[in-house]
């Protein structure tokens, strides 16, 4: 950009453009543009043609002094979101959906330390990770949830929580920074086999093997409100809208039953596949919630949540049925909401098949209608196993596991890479802007990044950790949390009389956390 020009927005910032010209700055803040010998001076002395003044650029705020490359990179002073000609910019894209705590730190300071955890967690460095056992349940863990609000603080008063539930018939409350066990509920009547988290709420919900549904504060276990269903639960999912929170059920009859939080009052119960458990997935935006049942002739449906809400029985949720059988797995698209791909057999039943749909909705007076339509579709190699793990990443990419292999396609069937890390088969899958984790039986975790350079993105597979024991008979679940950069796994079908985890810790900041016994 040339000298004296500058781009619009820039002084609102409360920016000032340095000038270095041969061992001189000067700083132009605004009014009217330099002319004359005014000019001359600052463009410095004449030059013969060809040659280049040794001349840097900078910008500088004008609140703490500190210099940027361009105007672009300032974020030093400036809020997470601001406006410029218009335009909505955001701020690092490596920080997730989160939050600053008000009062604790700058801008500046919490985007230094993000950057150190992030060139850390991109590093794979042993010296910055420890490793840490915790033990307290006596039966297998089943389930896990992040109960951590996503809230930067970097003052020393952040903390990570976790909840577990266990065939014990327990639920408890774990500090990952401590290591220490926080709370444990009573034993219950039945074994605890899933469970869902409301950090914003800093509540709990679990449902045991016979289908009742409790609700507990995470700050000290107490029991809030219980809810019994007919049958066992097939599906828990947590969705928070602005109409309140709610808690989708199905269970294992076929019926998915809308709850509120945190009372579990009733608020619809809707038939959607008689006598067959169904699987239950919501939409990033929670607006829309896909429903299954696997491997099934029965079409799957997709309801709009909104719709959930209705009191009377006469009233019937808005949803639609997708022209496709034999679902096995399914994802949102993170970048575009109304986004879904599924995995599916074809007319014949002898290939899968990978459909995307994108969803709409049409309101009228008394009623909605979801509109769907189909996008892209494309058949797997037959040389591929069938995958058993499923996300999408982007608008565009489609991340399948079959086996011990990573595999990654676009939503139009191009195969952009395909990775043979692991020595045994992969159990789970974490996907975000940043990177892809995944756990296997082989008792490691293998770290990508994403190189968003290209017109797709290409994943580079950067490092792996190790732990474990193969006195634990496999990995089962796994779990991350972009916040505060902690991943945990668990392990299962441990020996009788003892189940547990370890975790993995950054030495200075937590990073990553690893469960087992």
């Amino acid at each position: 950009m040339p000298a004296g020009r500058k781009p619009a927005g820039w002084a609102g910032r409360g920016l000032r453009k340095e000038v270095q010209l041969e061992g001189r700055s000067s700083a132009v803040g605004g009014g009217a543009r330099p002319w004359g010998a005014e000019a001359q001076r600052r463009r410095g002395p004449t030059r013969r043609p060809g040659r280049r003044a040794p001349w840097n650029r900078s910008w500088v705020c004008m609140n703490c002094c500190t210099s940027f490359p361009s105007w672009r990179l300032a974020t030093c002073c400036a809020p997470p979101k601001w406006t410029r000609s218009g335009m909505r910019l955001q701020g690092p894209r490596n920080c997730g959906a989160s939050q600053m705590t008000l009062g604790t730190q700058t801008w500046k300071q919490y985007y230094l330390r993000r950057s150190e955890l992030e060139f850390r967690m991109a590093s794979g460095r042993p010296e910055d990770f420890t490793c840490r056992a915790l033990a307290g349940h006596k039966g297998e863990i089943d389930d896990l949830a992040y109960i951590s609000t996503s809230e930067y603080r970097f003052d020393g008063q952040d903390k990570s929580v976790v909840c577990t539930v266990s065939s014990d018939g327990t639920v408890r409350a774990w500090d990952l920074h401590e290591g220490m066990e926080l709370w444990s509920s009573p034993v219950q009547s039945a074994a605890l086999v899933n469970l869902v988290a409301y950090p914003r709420l800093q509540l709990v919900v679990t449902v045991d093997e016979r289908g009742l549904i409790k609700v507990w504060e995470a700050e000290n276990g107490c029991e809030k409100a219980a809810f019994l269903l007919p049958m066992y639960s097939s599906a828990l999912e947590a969705c928070d809208i602005p109409e309140g929170p709610l808690l989708l059920a199905a269970c294992a009859e076929g019926a998915l039953y809308t709850l509120t939080v945190p009372w579990l009052q009733l608020l619809s119960r809707v038939n959607v596949f008689p006598g067959n458990p169904t699987s239950l997935l919501c939409s990033p935006d929670r607006q829309w919630v896909f429903a299954s049942t696997q491997n099934s002739d029965l079409s799957p449906e997709v309801f709009y949540t909104q719709s959930l809400l209705c009191r009377s029985e006469d009233e019937t949720p808005a949803s639609t049925t997708l022209p496709i059988w034999l679902t096995s797995r399914a994802c949102w698209t993170p970048d575009e909401a109304a986004r879904l791909m599924v995995m599916h057999r074809n007319d014949n039943g002898m290939q899968l098949v990978i459909t995307t749909y994108e969803l709409g909705s049409r309101k009228s007076r008394d009623r909605v209608e979801v509109l769907v339509r189909q996008i892209a579709s494309f058949l797997l190699p037959d040389t591929m196993m069938p995958p058993h793990l499923m996300k999408g990443h982007g608008s565009q990419v489609i991340l399948l596991v079959s086996g011990s292999e990573l595999v990654l396609f676009t939503i139009h069937g191009l195969q952009l890479v395909a990775f043979q890390d692991h020595q045994r088969p992969i159990t789970s899958m974490w996907v975000d802007q940043t990177r892809v984790i995944t756990s296997s039986f082989d008792l490691s975790l293998r770290v990508y990044l994403w190189n968003k350079e290209n017109k797709f993105p290409v994943l580079k597979s950067c490092y792996h950790l190790l732990g474990g024991s193969h006195r634990w008979a496999r990995l089962a679940q796994f779990f991350y949390n972009a916040t505060e950069q902690h991943c945990v796994f668990v392990e299962t079908e441990v020996p009788i009389g003892s189940c547990g985890y370890i975790s993995f810790t950054k030495t200075v900041d937590s990073l990553m956390w690893r469960v087992t016994v």
